[in-house]
């Protein structure tokens, strides 16, 4: 049985009031979906509601799914539309191009319109981004710099890693606020923004 039918399958336990089902369906697609709404919605912690907001309005629709396209594509249309919406609500813009990865890229119905925007000028920008954020990462103490890496690299949610460090919530949130922070501030004389501007 493959992916699409182990969903069907949920989403009709789901669609007869099976909450575990549904929770399932959660559990496989938050990081993916987090991932996506991440590259519209630059803050971590504004994605992170965006996408939590995108599965509630994913299970308020579950009964008009019908089944003609995948589930994960009718939820990342749902993810997108999500995303858009809260950057409008917010007076931003949602960016015109977006990265996605092939992978997520092959399971959209218009995936042929999914290109990333490949300039030289923008691989450039792109690989002194990631110098900064490395090094930003490395000069990081370490409670903060292993809070960071739990939470963005290996996905790990606060109350995990809460667990693995040892320490309140919290701690842990205050800690990733505080590495986020001290890497934003190397990134803007590379951006050009702000102090107040969010991510």
């Amino acid at each position: 049985m493959g992916d699409r039918e182990v969903d069907q399958q949920l989403v009709e336990r789901a669609q007869r009031g099976d909450k575990h089902a549904f929770g399932l369906l959660v559990a496989k697609y938050q990081r993916r979906l987090g991932r996506l709404i991440s590259r519209f919605v630059r803050n971590a912690a504004e994605a992170e509601d965006v996408t939590q907001d995108a599965f509630i309005k994913a299970y308020r629709a579950l009964p008009a799914f019908r089944g003609d396209s995948a589930f994960y594509t009718w939820l990342y249309r749902i993810g997108i539309n999500t995303a858009k919406n809260h950057l409008v609500a917010q007076g931003r813009r949602a960016p015109t191009s977006t990265p996605f990865d092939a992978e997520e890229a092959e399971d959209f119905e218009d995936a042929a319109l999914l290109h990333e925007v490949a300039t030289p000028e923008n691989e450039l920008m792109s690989k002194q981004v990631v110098a900064v954020v490395n090094s930003s990462l490395q000069e990081l103490p370490d409670d903060l710099r292993t809070a960071l890496t739990l939470r963005e690299i290996e996905g790990l949610s606060y109350e995990e890693i809460a667990a693995v460090m040892d320490c309140p919530i919290g701690t842990v949130r205050s800690r990733i606020f505080r590495a986020r922070e001290a890497i934003a501030a190397n990134l803007r004389p590379l951006l050009g923004t702000s102090e107040n501007t969010r991510w």
